[in-house]
Formats: C-alpha cells, sequence, structure tokens
C-alpha cells in the first residue's frame, strides 16, 4: 500500500504502520477501539483501508480512458455471481502477506474474518460466474469496461434442507451494509412502464408513461490483476418518485401510502422471480427492462459528455448482451435515438446493429426468452411499436432471400404466431446485433442448425464462436493456494501472468516425486473438504476416497439424477459382492433448483434420501458415501472444487453450452467424467483421451433417438443394474414415509427418457468402473491429473476476453 494509506506509527506505536492505519479505521469509521471489535469489525475495518488504494486505481484507470477517448466495453447482465470480494482484492493487488502479516500484529486472522464476509446475492449459476470471470478479466487486460445489473437485496435465494427437501430463504447478504459499494446519486434514470403512446403534428412519438421508478447507480470497483486497472460493476437500485403519499398516510392508510416504494423495491428484491404465474412473468419483464433501459440511458448519457455525437456511438461504445435477458435494450436504444435524438428509423438501426453484440447461453427453446405479446405491449408499448417495426424491416429483407420460405419467415420473425402470440426475445438480440457468438464450438455449430437456422441463412456472417474461460487468479491462485505454491515451485511465476504458461508443467507429469507432492496437496484440500462437511453436516468422509463431484444448477438436462441413480446401482452392487475390490467412493452433490421446478426439488430430496440409507448402512462403511451440500455459492464451490477427484459434466450431448465448473475442476487437477457435450470436448482435445472418460451418446445420436420415437423401457428392461436401481426408487425402498414419492420420476425415464438417462446408462456405469481401476493406478492418475492442469491455460477467460476485444468489440 502507499504512504498515503496508512498512518505512521508513532514512537510509542510499534505497531507496522499498515496495521495502524486498520486501527484507525477500526475506530474512526467503525466506531470501536481493538479490544471490544469483533470480527466484523475487523472486516470491514481491513476492507474499508484496502478500498482507499483501490479508489485512487480506480479514479486512474476512470481518467486515464476519458483522456485517451478510449472505446468502453458495456457488458448487460442480469447475475454477476462476483463472491467475496476482499480474498479477491488482496490477491490481484498482491498485498496477501502484507496484510495477513498486519492484521496477525492485532491478534486477527485474515483466513478467518475472510470467511465471514458474505457472498453477493446476484447470481444462480454459471452464467453469473462467467460474467464475474468477465469482469476481472477485462481489469485484468486493462480493458475499459462497465458491466450492469441489478443490485438485488435478497438475490436467488439462501437454500435450507428441511429432511431433504429444498426450503429457499431469504439471502440477506446485505443486512449489515456493503462496504464495497458507492451509491452514485447523481446516476439516476427514469424508467417508466404502460401509458399510452400519442404522435404530434410534426409526426414526433411521445410515449407518456402511467408509472414510473428512479434507477438509481450502485458502483463496486472490479480490481483487475495486480491493479492494472479497476474497472466498474454498475448495479441499479429502484426507487420510487413519491416514497410516501402523505395523504394516504394521514388518512389511516399506511400500506396504500408506501405502496409505490414497496413496488419499487420489488424490482430489486430477488433473481429469477417464479415465472409461472402471471405476476412472476410481469416482474421478470419489470426487472428485465427497468435495468435495461437505466443502463442503455448511462451508456447515451456518458457517450455525449465525453463525445458529443450521438452518431459515432459504435465507434466508442460496444455493449454485450449476456443471453437474452437485457434483449429489450435493442428496442430501449431505438427510442432513444428516434424519440430522444430525431434520427431516422434506418439510421437508429444502423447504429444499435453496429452497437450491440450478442451471446447466446442455451439451445434450450423455454429458455430463449419470449412475453405473451399482450403483458409486453401493456408494459412497453412504445416499445412493441418499435419492435413491430424492427420486424417488418427484417421480414421484408427475409423474403428478397432465394430459398427462405414462409415456414423460414416464421422462425425469423420476432413475433411468434404458433398459438399465443409471443415477443421472441433471442430472435430480437440477433437482429438486432453485428455479432452473435455461442460459447463453445459444438454449441455454436448447433446454433447455427437448430435455434437460429434460419436467422443464420439470413446473415451467414454473423454467428461466431467465443470458447468460455475462467479466471485462474480466483479458481486457482486464491481458492488452491498449496496447489499455486507447488506449480511456482516447478514452473516458476510466469504462468500467474499467462496461463498459457502452465504448459510448462506436462514434463512433471512424468516425475514421481512431482506427483508424489501433488497428491499431497490434493489430499489436503480433501481434508479441509471433509472437516467443513463435518461439523457443517455430521457426516464423516475418508479422504483417502475418490471426491466424486457434481456441483450446478439441478436440472433435468444437467442429469444430477444420472448420478444418483448410479449410485444406487453401486450401492446394490457393493452389497451384493462384498468379495470384489471396490474402491472406495464419496459422491457430492451440491446445487440449487429454480422454486418453481418441481422435478429439480424432487431429485434433490431423492439425492438426500438415497444418502440417508446408504451412508447408514454398515453393509457398505466408507465404501460408498453420498452427501447433498446445502447452499451451493462460490464461498462453497472454492471450498470444494480443490479437493475434487472427479468432474460430473454428464449433461445430456447436445444441452450444455459450454459449461465453465468443467474448466475450474481440471484447472485443480480433478479429471473430467463426461459427455461429448459443451466445452468437454474442447478440453478433452486439451488434455488428450487418455486423460479425460467419455461416455454415451452424442449430440447428433440423441437427435437421432428423439426422432425415432425412443423410449426407454426397453432399454432399462434389458439392463439388469439399471432395472434394479429403478424399480427400487420407484418400489419406495428409499421413501419409505412415502412409497410412491418417486414412482412418477422413475415413470418418466420409462415412457419418454427425453434426457437420454437410460439410454447414457449403461455407459456412464462403465466409464465409472475405469475410474475406479485408474484411481487404483496410483501413478496413472497422478499423470493424468498433473497433464490436466497443464492444459487447461488455455481456458482462462483472459484468452475469451481477448477474442471478443479483438473480433466484436474492437477493443484491442
Amino acid at each position: 500500500m502507499t504512504d498515503s494509506q496508512a498512518a505512521a506509527p508513532t514512537a510509542l506505536d510499534p505497531r507496522p504502520a499498515l496495521a495502524s492505519a486498520i486501527v484507525d479505521t477500526l475506530v474512526h469509521r467503525i466506531g470501536k477501539d481493538a479490544q471490544a471489535a469483533r470480527p466484523h469489525d475487523w472486516l470491514a475495518a481491513t476492507i474499508l483501508t484496502l478500498r482507499n488504494e483501490i479508489i485512487e486505481r480506480w479514479m486512474e484507470s476512470t481518467k486515464a480512458a476519458h483522456a485517451a477517448g478510449a472505446k468502453r466495453v458495456y457488458y448487460l447482465s442480469l447475475e454477476f455471481l462476483i463472491g467475496r470480494l476482499l480474498r479477491d482484492a488482496l490477491s490481484n493487488l498482491r498485498h496477501n502477506d502484507e496484510v495477513a502479516a498486519a492484521l496477525a500484529s492485532l491478534g486477527v486472522d485474515l483466513a478467518a474474518i475472510e470467511e465471514i464476509e458474505p457472498d453477493a446475492a446476484l447470481g444462480n449459476g454459471g452464467l453469473g460466474r462467467l460474467a464475474a470471470c468477465f469482469m476481472e478479466s477485462l481489469a485484468s487486460l486493462d480493458l475499459p469496461a462497465y458491466g450492469y445489473g441489478i443490485r438485488y437485496v435478497n438475490g436467488m435465494f439462501r437454500q435450507r434442507l428441511d429432511d431433504g427437501w429444498q426450503v429457499e430463504l431469504p439471502e440477506n447478504w446485505l443486512a449489515h451494509g456493503n462496504p464495497w459499494e458507492f451509491e452514485r446519486r447523481e446516476s439516476a434514470y427514469f424508467v417508466g412502464f404502460g401509458g399510452e403512446v400519442t404522435a404530434t403534428t410534426s409526426g414526433q412519438v411521445h410515449w407518456s408513461p402511467i408509472e414510473a421508478v428512479e434507477a438509481v447507480a450502485v458502483d463496486t470497483p472490479m480490481v483487475g490483476w495486480r491493479g492494472k486497472r479497476v474497472n466498474t460493476l454498475r448495479l441499479w437500485n429502484a426507487r420510487a418518485f413519491d416514497p410516501i403519499k402523505l395523504d394516504r398516510f394521514n388518512a389511516g392508510d399506511f400500506e396504500g401510502a408506501l405502496a409505490g416504494q414497496m413496488r419499487a423495491e420489488t424490482l430489486t428484491r430477488v433473481l429469477y422471480p417464479n415465472d409461472s404465474t402471471p405476476a412472476g412473468q410481469e416482474l421478470r419483464l419489470r426487472q428485465e427492462y427497468f435495468f435495461s433501459s437505466a443502463s442503455i440511458q448511462d451508456i447515451v448519457r456518458r457517450h455525449l459528455q465525453y463525445f458529443g455525437d450521438i452518431r459515432t456511438l459504435p465507434e466508442k461504445a460496444a455493449i454485450q448482451l449476456n443471453d437474452t435477458h437485457p434483449a429489450v435494450a435493442v428496442a430501449e436504444l431505438m427510442r432513444l435515438l428516434t424519440d430522444f435524438h430525431e434520427l431516422s428509423f434506418d439510421e437508429a438501426w444502423e447504429i444499435t446493429r453496429a452497437t450491440f453484440g450478442y451471446t447466446n447461453h442455451t439451445l434450450l427453446p423455454e429458455a430463449l426468452e419470449s412475453w405473451p405479446l399482450p403483458l409486453f405491449e401493456r408494459l412497453l408499448p412504445r416499445h412493441m411499436q418499435i419492435v413491430y417495426a424492427i420486424n417488418a424491416r427484417l421480414l421484408r429483407e427475409a423474403s428478397k432471400v432465394d430459398g427462405i420460405d414462409g415456414n423460414a419467415i416464421a422462425a425469423i420473425s420476432l413475433i411468434d404466431e404458433g398459438g399465443e402470440r409471443r415477443v421472441r426475445m433471442a430472435n430480437l438480440a440477433f437482429a438486432g446485433s453485428h455479432s452473435v457468438n455461442g460459447v463453445a464450438a459444438l454449441h455454436t455449430e448447433l446454433m447455427k442448425k437448430t435455434v437460429f437456422a434460419d436467422l443464420h441463412r439470413l446473415y451467414p456472417d454473423r454467428i461466431n464462436n467465443k470458447t468460455n474461460g475462467i479466471t485462474p487468479r480466483r479458481w486457482l491462485q486464491q481458492c488452491n493456494p498449496g496447489l499455486t505454491g507447488l506449480l511456482v515451485e516447478a514452473i516458476g511465476e510466469d504462468f500467474k501472468d499467462d496461463a498459457a504458461r502452465l504448459t510448462a508443467l506436462a514434463p512433471f507429469a512424468n516425475d514421481s516425486s512431482f506427483r508424489e507432492r501433488f497428491a499431497m496437496v490434493k489430499r489436503s484440500n480433501k481434508v479441509t473438504l471433509s472437516t467443513y462437511i463435518k461439523d457443517s453436516m455430521g457426516l464423516t468422509l475418508d479422504p483417502d476416497a475418490i471426491f466424486d463431484v457434481q456441483i450446478k444448477r439441478i436440472h433435468e438436462y444437467k442429469r444430477q439424477l444420472l448420478g444418483i441413480v448410479e449410485a444406487v446401482a453401486l450401492y446394490d452392487q457393493i452389497r451384493s459382492h462384498p468379495e470384489r475390490n471396490w474402491t472406495p467412493r464419496v459422491k457430492l452433490f451440491a446445487g440449487k433448483a429454480a422454486s418453481s421446478y418441481h422435478t429439480a426439488k424432487l431429485v434433490i430430496k431423492l439425492a438426500n434420501d438415497v444418502a440417508k440409507r446408504i451412508n447408514a448402512d454398515p453393509a457398505v462403511g466408507d465404501l460408498l458415501k453420498v452427501a447433498f451440500v446445502p447452499n451451493y455459492n462460490v464461498s462453497l464451490a472454492e471450498k470444494i472444487i480443490p479437493a475434487a477427484d472427479l468432474s460430473e459434466q454428464i449433461s445430456t450431448a447436445g444441452m450444455e453450452a459450454s459449461g465453465t465448473g468443467n474448466m475450474k475442476f481440471a484447472l485443480n487437477g480433478a479429471l473430467t467424467i463426461g459427455t461429448l457435450d459443451g466445452a468437454n470436448i474442447e478440453i478433452k482435445d486439451h488434455v488428450g483421451d487418455d486423460n479425460i472418460f467419455i461416455f454415451g451418446l452424442t449430440a447428433d445420436e440423441v437427435a437421432e433417438k428423439r426422432a425415432s420415437g425412443y423410449r426407454g423401457r426397453q432399454v432399462i428392461e434389458g439392463s439388469r443394474e439399471l432395472a434394479q436401481a429403478v424399480n427400487a426408487i420407484a418400489s419406495g425402498v428409499f421413501s419409505p414415509d412415502d412409497p410412491d414419492r418417486y414412482k412418477g420420476l422413475m415413470d418418466g425415464l420409462y415412457e419418454h427418457d427425453w434426457f437420454m438417462l437410460a439410454a447414457d446408462f449403461d455407459a456412464y456405469a462403465a466409464a465409472q468402473r475405469e475410474v475406479d481401476a485408474k484411481f487404483g493406478d496410483t501413478a496413472a492418475w497422478g499423470r493424468s491429473a498433473v497433464i490436466n492442469v497443464a492444459n487447461m491455460g488455455w481456458f482462462s477467460s483472459d484468452r475469451t476476453i481477448g477474442e471478443y476485444a479483438k473480433q466484436i468489440w474492437g477493443v484491442m
């Protein structure tokens, strides 16, 4: 830290300058002396002291961008799963040892106070964590950028398990304030809903919303590696313009007097409200427009402030839409350009398309958001007009292209006319962007053949691939210091600045001494995780067992159910054949199910029911343990991933866009068991066929089976292990209190098996036995684990962001 951030010790104060600065902050900012301070006081004092340096670097970064007239990247995402920030900032500023020593001189353990920092509840899974990795890489690559999202008060939810059932509780991460954030009162914008649209005699369009809220910016600094740049994560808070109606309050209508403020606060209360009801759908659309409108207004305001001419917007701003959630921003920018800046529709459209890029993250039709047309038109009447105008232009253009028939026109249209008329947000994002990218090679090719086949025919040069990446700072250096230290000993520190240099580790895969030390680091991480699970769940684990891990959002296509059914089959085999030399195994699950997703919540309950039975059975002892670890978040992932031996990436082929968990596990020395889906394919290409366990149907084979009318019954009846496991689950063996609890879930495998669980089961079980055999060969397993680490540098988010910057945004 600089001298300006640390109070000099006096002759009577022998403590280091930094320790004195922390104590000074504790006294003057927190209002506590060292004797009375509690761990949360020390945490706040440490953050506020460190923040001084971050603020100076933040201001320097902003001033440098302004002085250079730099083009900025604006990343719009409904999720930013940033996790805890103290360890991230300390690591990237290279202050870990310095701050740890200063706190130790005060009798405070840095690691202990880091653990009590709450996770920011700003996301759910891979989408939000990707956005956080990208923000860190943008700063690390010294690229001026803003992230835009919503400042959720409660976020997704805190997951509790009551008798194995998921219970959703508020995630009160802001209950005691947030020392990282800064409210920007000057950056506040009017966001309207409903009302009517009129035209003046001169033809100018005017929208008069019937309801409005104020979007107020709250900024969080995002620190890059070595503090090279500090960028801004700008999150929006919602406020009513009239927070209390005093006349109604004084008349005794206390609830009515506060209704406007409560309605505004609802916009920022939770992530992904239950949209199975009309009210839930409306709230989610309101959220998406709220943050998109505020963000676009802010971008336009900043551009005009520094560059003056709205027509140069594409030259100075690159706006990236992270999935379809912010797609309404396309219509919002068109509204501002035409209604406020009085550009012609054609000129506004060219500016809009040149400014936006769109990243698609899913091929699931239900995840390609669409809104009932009456709802969209009622909430956003001006935007509905603009969508129709864009659509007219789009369809006229399509009609002139040879080979695009009526069916293709219907697929290209922004309005889905099949059944209930709906506004297709993915098509709007595609049409309104100059670049549309997938996030893994297979995913990108499938985009061209499936969900965007006809739009791709219309714009054959628009779709491109940018395989996802992860930041190695958080997912290696911070979460796995033991392995990081070992790597530094072996190959030096160059990989910290360029993850591609991890390839220098490859020769050490054949060094038995190095493999032994590598295995010791892994076992130490497993002991740490085992201690956490013992303390939090009361379950004792064997750190010498293979830790087989599947942690991710609970969804049928991700096939946690496949892992559970195979665990039941393995349980049966161990009991039936105790004479065999079984490899001890711990199967760990974690993840949240959407509150309205009944099947996913039932899978969580099944995992817990299976765990209860297996873990209490002395016939298997430590040969098999199963645990579902509650409340999965970034901090929990940071504990589990370094301890994993086996990474489960077993989605139905063709359904996982990319995955980033697969990259995190492999970077930490776990071997992957998975299908040829998403980025698994590219991981296989990098680590080699002998260092990954691939099984199951390919995406083309899945499509062929579905087209052929496949049902799972014949497969189940032809597989003894599968049939026994399915029948045990269906008959109530694991749910004696409710024998029919899982009957419908298992019947679905017989009659439908859309996600190919039965079809892939035997191949998956066989691959697991290959895992057992290899884990028993210590040298072979260690060699493959080291090779995985050595070849994961390509999956750094620095590489991904570099490709975006050069090929889409034009900022490198």
